[in-house]
């Protein structure tokens, strides 16, 4: 189903991430289980071990998409402009922060729940406008073909450093709502990140000297092997320090690209086999979570109405301030601020983690996944139409043959990855599709 509508997505002009959040909206409580129960529950029966095995293999997806895309990050760039990046992550994390406090101190009493405090319940509120989704923005930038523009490896590195003070200071508040917090874990939590990047930097000969042995080898089998066991490797142990584990497959995405001794030739059917299945099974999943009978309730719907607007212009402000401090211009900031919108399974995620801790109500989890998902869905038609007016420049063509894109076509929309004779080609960010020759 995801496939399909991801299909059906993308001749509408729309990245294929739009049709496979979508499928699971569709088969998921919103839709399915509340018109036909019966085949919703033969389809995907409530059990919670089944209910694992799926979002199991849909987090496999979700590490390998992102691995992915590290692999397609210019390091030369993150050194010259990381200051750029930095400043456009502080603006974007920052500002949506302290409006989101804001709105958790104004929001009706009714829909805080009784096991959480008021300043708990708008930090909360305040991280979870805060964040961005690195998984989502990477697959709609894969989509767009705007991986390899500058815009969209500043809005890589801009969002990473947004997620990790987002899961610190999810564990914070975690902390407020159970334990309460003592300083030495805090101390040992804002340290790690920065021992694991170091870590990453001392492994580069190792990890540089196995890819070159298993290149030699012949067959992709053992590229693909070795890529997939050091990106679950470094998942597990970011995971392990308390970590979320898409930032150890990001940074080990990076440390492989950074070794110069990938042969991206032999990682293409990885590269088909998680674009294909496991990410839009990821995306499905997602959707699966959100019960859109909750909104039916006026108060409901008017609070999430306006929790989104300062969500989606909390973002957009600090995301295109930063920018424009930064020297870039007014459409590069719109860019990067629809780009840094998308909240995607991130929000998901903070949000179950919300509700086990009795911090949201069953209301707020519902406006808070509405926000995932829409502003999911608005970044890639305002990537679109803005990254339109951003000039192609010579230095993103290089890029993208360097990553392993033949046909770089400006803007990310010209040819969708499909030669003049209908054959798929590789695309400025080195995925290869299949479609027909018909330009977006």
């Amino acid at each position: 189903m995801a496939f399909l509508l991801g299909r059906l997505g993308m001749r509408f002009g729309m990245p294929a991430i739009v049709g496979e959040l979508c499928a699971g909206v569709l088969l998921g409580p919103s839709v399915l289980a509340r018109f036909a129960p019966d085949v919703s529950g033969w389809l995907l029966p409530r059990d919670p071990a089944r209910f694992h095995i799926l979002d199991a293999s849909a987090q496999l997806g979700v590490l390998l998409l992102v691995a992915l895309t590290g692999m397609h990050m210019d390091l030369s760039l993150m050194r010259r402009r990381g200051t750029t990046a930095l400043r456009i992550s502080m603006g974007g994390l920052l500002i949506p922060l302290g409006l989101g406090v804001g709105v958790g101190f104004l929001l009706p009493g009714s829909l805080v729940p009784g096991t959480a405090e008021r300043p708990t319940f708008a930090l909360f509120i305040g991280i979870a406008m805060a964040v961005s989704a690195i998984p989502v923005i990477a697959k709609t930038l894969m989509d767009l073909r705007l991986v390899h523009r500058n815009v969209g490896q500043l809005t890589l590195s801009a969002v990473m450093v947004d997620d990790i003070v987002g899961w610190l200071l999810l564990s914070v508040v975690s902390a407020m709502a159970t334990t309460g917090i003592r300083a030495s874990e805090l101390t040992i939590s804002l340290l790690w990140p920065p021992i694991v990047i170091v870590a990453a930097v001392a492994l580069r000969g190792p990890v540089a000297w196995t890819l070159r042995a298993a290149g030699r080898a012949e067959g992709d089998g053992p590229t693909v092997t070795v890529v997939v066991l050091l990106v679950l490797a470094a998942s597990a142990a970011t995971q392990a320090v308390k970590l979320e584990a898409v930032f150890g497959a990001f940074v080990a995405g990076l440390v492989i690209t950074g070794t110069g001794a990938l042969d991206r030739d032999k990682i293409r059917p990885l590269q088909t086999i998680v674009l294909a299945v496991l990410a839009p099974l990821f995306f499905a999943t997602a959707g699966l979570r959100m019960d859109l009978g909750a909104l039916a309730r006026p108060v409901v719907l008017l609070t999430g109405l306006g929790v989104l607007a300062v969500a989606v212009a909390g973002k957009f402000a600090g995301a295109y301030l930063g920018a424009r401090l930064s020297g870039l211009d007014r459409w590069e900031g719109l860019a990067l601020g629809a780009g840094m919108n998308a909240r995607g399974v991130i929000e998901v995620i903070i949000a179950m983690v919300g509700l086990r801790l009795g911090v949201l109500s069953p209301e707020m989890y519902t406006i808070v996944i509405l926000v995932a998902i829409v502003t999911s869905l608005m970044a890639p038609p305002v990537l679109r139409a803005t990254m339109a007016r951003v000039e192609h420049t010579a230095e993103e063509q290089l890029r993208a043959r360097e990553l392993g894109g033949a046909d770089a076509a400006p803007d990310g929309v010209a040819t969708d990855g499909v030669g003049a004779n209908g054959v798929a080609t590789e695309d400025a960010g080195g995925i290869g599709t299949a479609r027909s020759p018909a330009v977006d």
